[in-house]
């Protein structure tokens, strides 16, 4: 088949070097709308069965990403002037640039044509392709040009949020929650090469009006950052992004979800078909994920004819895998909108409950109370279980019952 893949990201890479590893004789091509070369974003973080899963599917790729990531284990919180330590599950960060390019020449090597600086905004540029494949991201032209068809939605986030880098080295998952006269403002960080870190930056609305991040330039915008988070940076500076506008750095996070993921021989892929929030760190797993669905999929379309069937068949298992996913997402997004309800406790007790907030009971449980009840549980075996199985019935019940009195109100 030919197959065409829009967007110079992960999924479309990943899937180039998939497709020709199933057969030679598929002619792949992916088209970059960005020149050669050019770096955009920081660093992205992934777990150790993904690592197993990309051993599986191309053993040298997997071996480029292991070399070039650095990894960490657990957390360390600084809440204001105190901090807090917490042993956790080991993780894995690699540069985005690195990670597209161990993927670009590794798909080049199978004889995959990669077009930089040529930007396709609609499918019927490409006539002859048996096959087009739309990974160009959360704001897909492709997608947008057919959006009824989809079922697309976007539904925005409340919080504000801006991506940057730091030249301060990180060598554990680090949280940092500031308290300003006008809310609480807070990052994720993590270490992704040896000369640098990712800082994302979060904070309400009203907290970044009231800071002046809707008047201050990006360069001051930085400075005052850096003087909020001086504890963690340790005289470190904070690095933007320089391939996009000042005033486009700062962000609200638009989740995306489809009704459908494929429309005739278009198909949607990566963050085009759906997002995730950036709190759970899971974006650049699933691109990958899917890009192997879609590949494991069309193993069974030996001929153009039989491509409804195997994108059907990888619309309906990346679905069902996405489901707990999109879940922990929701309510990781929710758990930061609603941070002051958690910034009264203990630090310990707050850092324990921000590795709970996927649960969908947190909400509807007083912190304190809740915290108690976890360590509890987390001792007793049968208690666990309880927990595991009767939490979200019991969370959905309460959400209901909650959408029941807001209409009756």
């Amino acid at each position: 088949m030919k197959i065409d893949c829009v967007g110079g990201g992960p999924a479309s890479l990943y899937l180039a070097v998939l497709a020709k590893l199933q057969d030679p004789a598929h002619e792949v091509t992916v088209h970059e709308r960005h020149s050669a070369g050019t770096t955009y974003g920081w660093g992205v973080t992934y777990w150790p069965d993904l690592l197993r899963e990309l051993r599986a599917h191309d053993p040298e790729s997997a071996r480029l990403i292991e070399e070039r990531s650095v990894s960490w284990q657990g957390g360390f919180a600084y809440v204001g002037d105190r901090t807090t330590a917490h042993d956790g599950d080991p993780g894995h960060a690699i540069g985005r640039h690195r990670l597209r390019t161990v993927l670009a020449d590794r798909a080049r090597s199978l004889g995959v044509r990669i077009e930089f600086g040529k930007e396709i905004g609609s499918s019927a540029e490409l006539p002859d392709a048996d096959l087009v494949v739309a990974g160009d991201g959360a704001h897909s032209r492709l997608r947008t040009e057919h959006a009824e068809r989809f079922g697309t939605r976007v539904t925005t986030g409340a919080n504000r949020f801006i991506w940057l880098g730091t030249s301060r080295v990180l060598t554990a998952f680090t949280f940092a929650f500031a308290e300003t006269e006008h809310g609480w403002i807070w990052c994720y960080a993590y270490g992704f090469s040896p000369e640098r870190s990712t800082c994302v930056v979060e904070c309400s609305a009203t907290t970044w009006a009231g800071l002046g991040f809707d008047r201050l330039d990006h360069d001051a915008s930085l400075r005052l950052l850096e003087k909020l988070f001086a504890d963690l940076l340790d005289g470190h500076e904070l690095l933007g992004r320089t391939d996009i506008e000042s005033h486009a750095q700062w962000q609200t996070f638009p989740t995306v979800t489809n009704a459908a993921w494929s429309y005739g021989n278009l198909t949607l892929i990566g963050d085009a078909a759906h997002t995730t929030h950036y709190s759970i760190g899971a974006g650049t797993t699933l691109a990958l994920r899917d890009a192997m669905g879609l590949a494991r999929a069309l193993r069974s379309a030996t001929a153009p004819a039989r491509l409804p069937a195997a994108l059907a068949a990888y619309e309906r298992d990346r679905k069902q895998a996405l489901l707990s996913v999109q879940s922990a997402a929701r309510h990781s997004a929710q758990w930061y909108e609603n941070l002051p309800r958690y910034m009264g406790l203990e630090p310990h007790q707050m850092f324990a409950l921000l590795g709970q907030r996927h649960s969908p009971l947190l909400p509807y449980v007083p912190p304190q109370l809740y915290f108690h009840l976890d360590q509890a549980v987390g001792r007793l075996q049968a208690l666990r279980w309880l927990k595991q199985r009767l939490g979200p019935r019991l969370a959905r019940t309460l959400q209901s019952r909650q959408g029941a009195a807001d209409k009756g109100a």
